[in-house]
């Protein structure tokens, strides 16, 4: 199957007690990397929630930004630093006997004092459960869109290399003929020249050298690999896997092939199918280089 890796998705979720957003952008990474940005109250989750991104996506480098906002109306927790409150007390009480200072300790004192008293929100334990649930839910909707999104990328993607694919075959059936051509013009020229020359030998012995040189030439078996890679090809993008890696190897192996039959193959047609085939390769392997 193929499936993009750059995608984007971004769910919204609210309840009585709290609005989440979950965003998620998608981009081209050899190996799977999950970047998350995420309040510190959810830390205790994080690992479930990779968990969540592990099953659905299998290559790339997802930011997955989460923003959870809790509803005005509790209460904050009142935290009061006694001990700090007891020592101020004492002392001004020393002071007071000593007639340096008048008056008492009061509590506009104590709010200008931010160690004395503290103001901080401490969502209870259901509160707690129903944030990370509201975060689940929300980070699996993201996700499903995000692999959509992919999915509609990869199909666009599927269609450039199927047609390439396809105008590949076409060029591996003329680089078949060309070669078979130019063998026999080998062939032929190989003659007359021994004819030039009139070489003093036996006609069989002639014959066969005339026909290892030729053999040089033959490239049925890097014709054959070539179209059982293409063949593979086909086979991957049409099963429910992802990959991109395999279809990134098949590409260097094809390009091996090709290497090997400019190498063998005779004729100036060869040589131009050859070039025609590496641009194609090179094309494919660009276009690889963002399937899952």
């Amino acid at each position: 199957m193929i499936k993009s890796m750059t995608g984007f998705a971004s769910v919204t979720k609210e309840d009585e007690i709290a609005t989440v957003v979950v965003t998620l952008r998608s981009v081209n990474h050899r190996h799977l990397d999950v970047q998350m940005r995420i309040p510190s109250s959810l830390q205790g989750v994080e690992a479930a929630l990779r968990g969540v991104l592990q099953r659905s996506v299998v290559r790339g480098r997802v930011d997955v930004t989460i923003a959870a906002q809790t509803r005005a109306g509790r209460p904050p927790v009142v935290e009061v630093n006694e001990s700090l409150v007891d020592a101020l007390t004492t002392t001004m009480a020393r002071l007071r006997a000593r007639s340096l200072i008048d008056g008492m300790l009061t509590p506009g004192d104590l709010l200008r004092l931010p160690q004395a008293v503290t103001f901080r929100d401490v969502p209870n334990e259901q509160d707690e459960q129903r944030m990370a649930a509201l975060v689940r839910a929300a980070l699996g909707e993201a996700t499903v869109a995000l692999d959509a999104m992919r999915g509609q990328e990869g199909a666009y993607l599927r269609a450039e290399l199927d047609s390439r694919r396809a105008s590949l075959a076409d060029a591996v059936d003329r680089i078949e003929a060309a070669a078979q051509a130019g063998a026999n013009g080998l062939e032929a020229r190989l003659k007359t020249k021994l004819e030039e020359l009139r070489v003093d030998a036996e006609p069989q012995l002639l014959a066969q050298e005339i026909v290892r040189l030729v053999a040089r030439s033959d490239i049925s078996e890097e014709l054959v690999r070539l179209r059982a890679h293409v063949q593979h090809w086909q086979a991957l993008s049409d099963g429910p896997e992802a990959c991109g890696r395999k279809l990134d190897f098949l590409l260097q192996e094809m390009h091996r092939e090709v290497n090997t039959i400019g190498s063998k193959a005779e004729g100036p047609e060869v040589s131009e199918l050859i070039v025609h085939v590496k641009a194609e390769l090179e094309k494919m392997r660009e276009q690889v280089q963002n399937v899952e």
